[in-house]
């Protein structure tokens, strides 16, 4: 299925609904992007090849199919499509605007808006991006999910600041890279989760597990990016990696291996860090099991996630969500 995550064929018949719904979603993204300027319909074009594997919008559809535990896309509303639109164009302008922060020249094996066009370019495309998502938002004709989304994005610009904040803290501790993971990455997945299963008319239990169950899998889905970062391979993974390392961002696995080590070894990585000795580091982490030890939290939170699933009736749907839980972290870009 284009653009959405590679599962098994077991799973097509809701795929297949799912992959005519974010057609739908994509035809009401580039509709709400157009610009009477060419220059500008030039960036959009551009960015549009950052939509890789649309969790978000799959997350939002998804949810309401599997609050009803049903394979009828008559249960999804126009305002599950519109939800699902917004929700990429905030994630997108987070990437482009990421771009700027990480200095990043590739992006889903492009050139990042940053790299071709510059850093001015870039931030006011990001924004452009964020005011079009809130423009289109309105069309839904409710508040409400004006108020949920205008809150995330608060929260998700509030947790990339608190981690811009602990840039170089070499002493940063696991409860405080766990907030900003939750809020910078986590908190909009919850919601994708939650407004996708309230749009179906689940009940109020059910809206709260699909977002405790995004919440976890957002989380999760973090985590495995800054392990891919760190011990990935940029060619599978399509955008630039030790970008964390460069910035001075210290993720989970180098955390762990900090709070585990003896000092001399911890003098040893710490000097590492400071001379972001990126290959030196990638062997101590996966030789003193800190990777692994990540990878065993980031299993243990897709399990969590997975635990709320029961809430939903049973059904294609939400089996489907249970193994979309399961890829997140097996990915390899």
């Amino acid at each position: 299925m284009s653009g959405t995550l590679n599962l098994d064929a077991i799973h097509r018949p809701v795929q297949a609904i799912l992959e005519d719904q974010l057609g739908q979603v994509s035809l009401i993204f580039e509709r709400q992007l157009a610009s009477e300027m060419s220059a500008v319909n030039n960036l959009c074009m551009h960015v549009e090849s950052y939509r890789g594997k649309m969790l978000r919008p799959t997350l939002v559809l998804l949810s309401g199919l599997a609050s009803q535990g049903r394979t009828d896309a008559s249960v999804l509303t126009e305002k599950h499509r519109i939800v699902a639109a917004v929700a990429e164009m905030i994630h997108m302008a987070t990437l482009v605007h990421d771009d700027v922060l990480d200095e990043a020249a590739v992006r889903r094996r492009g050139a990042t808006v940053n790299h071709l066009w510059g850093n001015e370019t870039a931030v006011i495309l990001g924004d452009y991006l964020i005011s079009n998502a809130f423009h289109l938002c309105s069309t839904a004709g409710d508040p409400d999910i004006n108020l949920a989304l205008g809150q995330v994005t608060n929260t998700l610009c509030e947790g990339e600041l608190v981690q811009l904040h602990h840039r170089n803290d070499y002493s940063i501790s696991e409860e405080t890279y766990f907030e900003i993971v939750r809020r910078k990455t986590a908190s909009l997945i919850a919601e994708c989760c939650r407004l996708g299963a309230l749009l179906g008319g689940a009940e109020a239990r059910v809206c709260l597990a699909m977002k405790r169950f995004g919440e976890a899998l957002g989380v999760a889905f973090q985590i495995q990016d800054d392990l891919l970062d760190l011990v990935g391979d940029q060619a599978v993974v399509g955008k630039s990696l030790g970008k964390d390392l460069d910035k001075g961002k210290l993720t989970l696995p180098v955390i762990h291996h900090l709070a585990e080590c003896d000092p001399s070894a911890r003098g040893e990585t710490l000097r590492m860090i400071i001379d972001r000795d990126a290959d030196g580091l990638r062997e101590r982490l996966l030789n003193s099991g800190a990777v692994r030890r990540t990878s065993e939290a980031a299993r243990g939170l897709v399990e969590k996630g997975k635990s709320e699933l029961p809430h939903l009736p049973a059904g294609r749907a939400r089996d489907l969500l249970s193994a979309m839980a399961d890829q997140v972290i097996s990915r390899a870009r």
